[in-house]
């Protein structure tokens, strides 16, 4: 949360008093929610330059076009890009010499009587940092967790003035924006699992950064962002896909996590349930994975997401510590079948009941959470103390899990990968990164040649190059 001690009411008032900014108020959907906290505390006409909202879709579609998705950023670009069009030809040259010209613009769906479901939407603001200037945008995509239609649309109304208050005040210190984005909310009211910060006044700004940022300030579990950079919403790659999605640090990605991987997603595609569609590959990281001690280091995430760009899949940071709770989350945006690609040793784990004390249903309700219709567990191969080969038909497991192991297995839920490099299972990515560090180029035969490429150019985990 931020430390500024301003009500809702507060900020509203502040921005309506401050004469340096002007603009338009778009909504579409749950209401005019957030002008209408402007026109409460008084003073909107030194803020408010028009307010609108469409609610037929025939009506909105005549005004911004057509959309496949009505609550979708597509909307919401499409509503930024025509209200700041004709602010600018309407009031640029009256007041364009002294005032900021602004555009907030919502599209939202909340809970109603036909549909019990969370409500979710998109948000965003185009703005010119100075008068004159070229616009800047910020992006954001919200859940609204409240029950009641009443209370999200309360919710909105909050979180957009934060919105707006932190562009116009904090925009500089992006961190500091995201930060007051939730001030008189909690978790339990709403989630902003993605932000984009884009134009002039951002020039500099990483927004796998601050994707980074959301999990770690606890405005969402996970937050994901494509190969080449681009912050995204779940549901923008997710939506009714199939998914196969591996766990690591890569620090770095080393042979065999690569292999276990390609392997995994080869029998993954032959699966009757992806009906031959091709599914989204993602690599997830956890904080739990990306912290020394209680610090993250930053330049060390970038090196890892700089590497992983190489392999063109999109990157998610997530804070779930448990697979059930990955799982849980994925199937919110797809029915279709999830793949799971696992070492031995971290199947395990996953079987080991210390892992579900916090739940009343213990391993039972977690296992049964993870493996929900349409999950498989891939599982590469690892070496145990001695040497030997650990697969699923000789991994031990506690002898009370030993029948729901069995169960697992019989039902095809978990199953070997059946190629693999046995030369492979030796590899330690710890070890790796010792020798990328101390400048030993033993450590090339342990990494992909296209990833040992991008540390060498871009001189990563402290290579010299």
């Amino acid at each position: 949360m931020s430390d500024t001690p301003a009500s809702v009411q507060q900020k509203a008032l502040r921005i309506n008093l401050d004469p340096s900014r002007y603009g338009t108020f778009a909504e579409i959907g749950a209401g005019q929610e957030v002008a209408r906290c402007f026109f409460r505390v008084g003073g909107a006409s030194g803020t408010v330059a028009k307010t609108s909202s469409a609610y037929d879709m025939a009506v909105s579609d005549a005004i911004y076009g057509p959309a496949e998705r009505y609550v979708s950023r597509q909307r919401l670009v499409a509503m930024l890009d025509r209200e700041y069009s004709l602010l600018v030809d309407r009031l640029g040259s009256t007041r364009g010499a002294d005032t900021a010209l602004f555009v907030f613009a919502d599209t939202v769906a909340t809970s109603s009587f036909k549909t019990k479901n969370d409500g979710h939407g998109w948000m965003g603001i185009r703005f010119q940092a100075e008068p004159g200037a070229a616009p800047s945008d910020i992006l954001i995509h919200v859940r609204m967790l409240d029950k009641e239609a009443e209370r999200q649309q309360e919710v909105l109304g909050v979180l957009g003035v934060n919105l707006v208050h932190g562009t116009f005040y904090s925009y500089r210190q992006p961190e500091a924006l995201i930060g007051e984005l939730l001030d008189g909310l909690t978790w339990e009211h709403v989630e902003v699992d993605m932000i984009r910060f884009s134009g002039p006044a951002f020039t500099g700004v990483d927004n796998r950064l601050m994707a980074l940022q959301l999990v770690k300030s606890g405005h969402t579990e996970a937050a994901m962002f494509t190969a080449d950079g681009e912050t995204v919403q779940w549901s923008e790659l997710l939506y009714k896909k199939p998914v196969l999605v591996q766990r690591g640090s890569y620090h770095p990605m080393t042979n065999p996590m690569l292999e276990m991987l390609n392997r995994a997603e080869e029998q993954f595609v032959r699966e009757p349930g992806l009906e031959g569609e091709a599914p989204v590959v993602l690599l997830e990281m956890t904080l739990r994975q990306l912290r020394v001690g209680d610090e993250i280091n930053y330049q060390d995430f970038l090196d890892r997401v700089d590497m992983l760009s190489a392999l063109g899949r999109p990157v998610l940071i997530s804070n779930f510590l448990r697979y059930h709770r990955l799982v849980s989350y994925l199937s919110r945006y797809t029915q279709k079948p999830i793949g799971l690609p696992l070492g031995a040793q971290r199947l395990r784990d996953v079987l080991d009941e210390k892992f579900y004390t916090d739940m009343p249903g213990g391993i039972l309700q977690g296992v049964g959470q993870m493996f929900r219709r349409g999950v498989k567990v891939y599982v590469y191969p690892s070496l145990d103390a001695n040497g030997g080969v650990v697969t699923v038909r000789n991994l031990e497991v506690a002898p009370h899990v030993r029948h729901l192991y069995a169960h697992l297995v019989e039902n095809h839920l978990v199953e070997d990968l059946t190629r693999y490099t046995p030369a492979f299972l030796s590899t330690n990515s710890g070890r790796v990164l010792e020798q990328i560090r101390a400048g030993d180029a033993g450590w090339e035969a342990h990494v992909p040649p296209p990833l040992a490429r991008v540390i060498h150019e871009q001189r990563l985990f402290g290579c010299a190059g």
